[in-house]
């Protein structure tokens, strides 16, 4: 009897334990990831809370940094889309000073602009100044005036095609590349040039094959059935770097509004890719994109590389340096 009694407490303690941790977790998931927008302007439209697993994009979203002169007085080969955190200069410096300072490669024109949303926090007012004055240095900032947030990725992701569809589409390629990749950019532009890219329909990096729909509320990218139905999201090239022929955004733009925008921003461009019945393309060589490297890279690693995932600051800037030496012997 009194062993009973003893599994009944038990168990009432145990379920009580379980359902504070869901309500916990509900309530952390929500402040962490909800990004409800800015209260109307007078005569604009209200916008109703996305939830956790989408976006709010569309929206009248504006460009209020863009001063540039890539794709309004320029016609580059390529155009580098570097989406970052407002307030991590120390990145985009970086790049700048590295392969972000490569102009011309193989007789090619490469130019660089970084895309950030506005900063959030108490010193937001101050970061935006920084940023301004960041921007009439260098003239390579793209802003638009939505939250820059992880779970905004979608929306800069979309804001970043909205851009180049208004004034790209005379260059050839984009590549939109994180912050943290190196991108070795001698080795991009020779399989540009290759008969394998193609000039229209064409996106290529590192393919997500039959990537499942996670349905473990604990992980990461958890996503509910009520959501998205399917096991499998379509293919997609991972978010870390991708390249697409500039024909592609204005094509992606035209089918989002049927799709409703995920916070995954690159299983969300594969949605979009399968409502216009176009695959990405694999790379010739898995070995042109390595998300998860096994640091140091040796020399034969760097010589075959497009983009690969660095885990600071000095290690980038060694890489590059390294990988603009003489081709290792593999």
């Amino acid at each position: 009897m009194e062993s009973r009694k003893c599994l009944k407490h038990i168990f009432i303690s145990i379920l009580g334990a379980v359902t504070v941790f869901f309500i916990y977790l509900n309530c952390n998931w929500k402040l962490e990831v909800i990004d409800i927008p800015a209260a109307a302007a007078p005569g604009e439209s209200r916008w109703e809370d996305p939830g956790p697993y989408h976006v709010a994009y569309p929206r009248n979203y504006k460009f209020i940094m863009d001063d540039t002169a890539t794709c309004k007085t320029t016609t580059p080969f390529l155009v580098l889309m570097v989406p970052v955190a407002a307030n991590d200069v120390a990145a985009r410096d970086t790049i700048r000073k590295t392969w972000g300072n490569e102009t011309l490669v193989l007789g090619q024109q490469i130019e660089i602009l970084f895309i950030v949303g506005l900063p959030g926090g108490a010193d937001a007012e101050q970061q935006q100044e920084k940023l301004k004055q960041e921007n009439l240095q260098h003239h390579d900032l793209i802003q638009a005036n939505f939250q820059d947030s992880y779970h905004n990725l979608t929306i800069k992701t979309m804001m970043m095609l909205e851009w180049l569809a208004v004034h790209c589409v005379k260059a050839s390629y984009v590549m939109k590349v994180d912050s943290d990749i190196l991108l070795h950019v001698q080795n991009l532009v020779k399989l540009l040039l290759s008969p394998s890219a193609a000039k229209k329909n064409y996106m290529t990096g590192l393919v997500w094959w039959h990537s499942p729909v996670l349905r473990n509320p604990f992980i990461k990218f958890y996503m509910p059935r009520s959501v998205i139905a399917e096991s499998e999201y379509p293919p997609y090239p991972l978010g870390m770097a991708y390249v697409m022929s500039l024909d592609l955004p204005a094509k992606i733009l035209s089918v989002s509004p049927q799709i409703k925008p995920i916070y995954i921003e690159d299983a969300y461009l594969g949605m979009c890719l399968k409502n216009l019945n176009i695959t990405p393309t694999d790379p010739p060589e898995q070995t042109m994109f390595i998300v998860n490297p096994k640091h140091p890279l040796s020399g034969c690693s760097l010589s075959k590389v497009i983009a690969v995932t660095t885990t600071s600051i000095p290690q980038m800037t060694s890489y590059w340096e390294r990988s603009r030496q003489p081709e290792a012997k593999c």
